[in-house]
């Protein structure tokens, strides 16, 4: 089963491709995906990765995790599911303030 991870403080010219073949020398990479901001286009220096196997995506935390890339020390972890940011927008209900 293929395990998802988060690989946190990325130089902000890292490509899906440089981060496919870093993770690749530790077991099957099924993605990379560097994450960008939506307005600038640019990297938000930081990115997911996932791996074809539970052992392989430990070995690639093992070996990747505080290492240097870029100059910067990479955060390596397991990814966990995006936390709900709640709904709506707006003004949240407070329509007495005009």
């Amino acid at each position: 089963m293929a395990k998802k991870l988060y690989v946190g403080n990325l130089s902000y010219d890292v490509s899906d491709s440089d981060l496919q073949q870093l993770f690749s020398e530790h077991g099957n990479v099924v993605s990379a995906q560097v994450i960008m901001d939506r307005d600038t286009g640019r990297s938000k220096g930081f990115g997911f990765v996932e791996m074809d196997s539970d052992g392989e995506a430990q070995a690639a935390m093992a070996a990747l995790d505080s290492k240097e890339h870029g100059g910067r020390a990479l955060k390596v972890n397991e990814a966990r599911p995006r936390e709900s940011r709640g709904g709506g927008g707006g003004r949240g209900g407070r329509r007495d303030r005009y």
